[in-house]
C-alpha cells in the first residue's frame, strides 16, 4: 500500500459498525479502507433481534442458538420468566459473527486492512491523514500514512478517532463489561438452558448495572457490568458460574471492555469525520445491547459520508445522528430512566423483575425488542402499565 494512496472513506474499526459501514459505502462505489485492530472481541451477550436479522440479511447460519425465553432472577432469587410468544432472539458469537461482516465488505469492494489506528491528521492541502502501525509491528515500529475524503470512527468505546477529532467525545461515561466464554455444560444439574437467556439484577453481582448467562450452542456467554470503579467484574462472574453450577465448564476466552451509557451529543467535525457505533454512544441503556444500535449507525454514518462525498457539504455528516435520534431517541430515554431508577438498590431492583411478571409488560417489552420501536397501537395496556409503575414507585404493590 503506498503511502500516499487516498481513499474515498477510511474506516477505522472493523466491528458491526464499521463493517456494516464499509460495506455500504464500497456496493455505493466509493474506494474503501477498513482498518481493523487483530484480535479483539468485545464482551457481548451476542444477542440480535428480528429487526437486526431482517434488515441487515443475517443468514441463519451465523445464528449459533435461538433463544425463545428470558429469565429475571432478582435479589431475593425469585424468578420470573418471560416466554417470546412464536418468535425468538438469534444469538451470535461476536468473534465469527463480526468477521464475517469484515469479509461481506471486502466482497463488496472494501479493501482490509490490520493494524492499530495511532492518529487522525491534515495534510498541507487540508486533506485527512490516518496513521496505523500494520499487525505485528511493537510500539515505535514502522507506520504507515494513508489519505481520506472521508473517516468513519468506528473504533468502539473511548474511541481514539473521537478523541482526537471531535470535541466533546473524550468525556463520555462508561459501564466496563467482562464475561467468560464457556464450553455448553454437560453437568445437567447446572443452572442453565441453551434456549433461554437469563438475566441477574442482584447488587451483588453488579451495583448498578446486571449479571447475565446467555446461551451461544455449543458455547455460552457469563458476563456482568458496572461503572462502580472496584468492583471487582471478575469476582462477580466466577460467584455467577459457583452458584449456578458452571464453575467447573471449560473457559474458552475471557474478554473485557469499556460501554458506553449515552449518545455523544455530536458525532461529526462539520466536514469530513464521523462516528459510528460505540465510538458514537449508541448503546442502549439498561439493557446494554448493541449490535444492532452499532448496525443502523454504521448504516447511516454511511448515508451521510455519501451525501458528504457528493455534495462536498460537510453539514451532510450531521445527519447520521439526527436520523438515528429521530428513530431511537424516545426508546434511549425511557431505557435510561429506567435504569437510573431501577438499578439503583435491590429494594428497587425486585420491584422491577416483579413489574418484568405482568403480561402487558412482557408483551409490549418484547414488541418494542424485536422491532426497535416503541409500541403505540395498545393504548388500554400502556395505561394499565402506567397505573402499576406507579403503584411501584409509590411502595403500593406487594413485592
Amino acid at each position: 500500500m503506498s503511502a500516499s494512496e487516498t481513499w474515498d472513506v477510511v474506516v477505522v474499526g472493523g466491528g458491526p459498525s464499521g463493517a456494516t459501514a464499509a460495506e455500504a459505502l464500497a456496493r455505493a462505489g466509493r474506494s474503501v479502507l477498513l482498518l481493523d485492530r487483530q484480535g479483539r472481541i468485545k464482551p457481548c451477550g451476542g444477542a440480535i433481534p428480528p429487526r437486526l436479522i431482517r434488515d441487515f440479511a443475517i443468514p441463519d447460519g451465523l445464528i449459533c442458538a435461538k433463544a425463545r425465553s428470558a429469565r429475571m432472577i432478582a435479589p431475593s432469587e425469585q424468578t420470573v420468566d418471560m416466554p417470546i410468544d412464536g418468535g425468538y432472539v438469534g444469538m451470535v458469537d461476536r468473534e465469527a459473527f463480526d468477521e464475517w461482516l469484515r469479509e461481506r465488505a471486502a466482497a463488496a469492494g472494501a479493501r482490509r486492512e490490520t493494524g492499530t489506528f495511532e492518529a487522525i491528521d491534515r495534510d498541507a492541502d487540508g486533506m485527512r491523514t490516518i496513521r496505523f502501525r500494520p499487525a505485528g509491528t511493537a510500539k515505535g515500529g514502522e507506520v504507515r500514512t494513508v489519505r481520506a475524503r472521508t473517516v468513519v470512527g468506528a473504533d468502539g468505546a473511548r474511541s481514539q478517532v473521537g478523541a482526537q477529532a471531535i470535541k466533546g467525545a473524550d468525556r463520555q461515561k462508561y459501564v466496563f463489561a467482562y464475561h467468560e466464554i464457556i464450553k455448553r455444560p454437560e453437568n445437567a444439574a447446572a443452572d442453565y438452558q441453551p434456549t433461554r437467556c437469563d438475566v441477574w439484577y442482584q447488587g451483588r453481582l453488579s451495583p448498578d448495572f446486571y449479571a447475565w448467562i446467555f446461551p451461544h450452542g455449543d458455547t455460552a456467554s457469563i458476563g456482568v457490568g458496572s461503572m462502580q470503579k472496584g468492583f471487582s467484574l471478575r469476582t462477580a462472574v466466577a460467584e455467577l458460574r459457583k452458584k449456578t453450577g458452571l464453575d467447573e465448564a471449560e473457559t474458552v476466552r475471557t474478554e473485557g471492555a469499556p460501554i458506553p451509557l449515552k449518545p455523544l451529543k455530536r458525532w461529526d467535525d462539520g466536514r469530513d469525520v464521523v462516528l459510528a457505533g460505540d465510538a458514537a454512544g449508541v448503546v442502549a441503556p439498561a439493557s446494554g445491547e448493541g449490535i444492532y444500535y452499532a448496525m443502523e449507525g454504521g448504516r447511516l454514518a454511511a448515508e451521510a459520508v455519501e451525501a458528504r462525498l457528493a455534495t462536498g457539504d460537510g453539514r451532510a455528516l450531521g445527519q447520521a445522528r439526527k436520523r438515528f435520534m429521530k428513530a431511537h431517541g424516545k426508546v434511549f430515554m425511557v431505557l435510561g430512566v429506567m435504569q437510573h431508577f431501577w438499578y439503583r438498590s435491590d429494594k428497587r431492583r425486585e420491584r422491577f423483575v416483579k413489574i418484568c411478571a405482568d403480561p402487558d409488560v412482557q408483551a409490549l417489552t418484547w414488541q418494542a425488542y424485536m422491532n426497535k420501536e416503541l409500541v403505540r397501537a395498545k393504548p388500554v395496556a400502556h395505561a394499565r402499565i402506567f397505573f402499576k409503575d406507579l403503584g411501584h414507585l409509590l411502595g403500593l404493590s406487594p413485592t
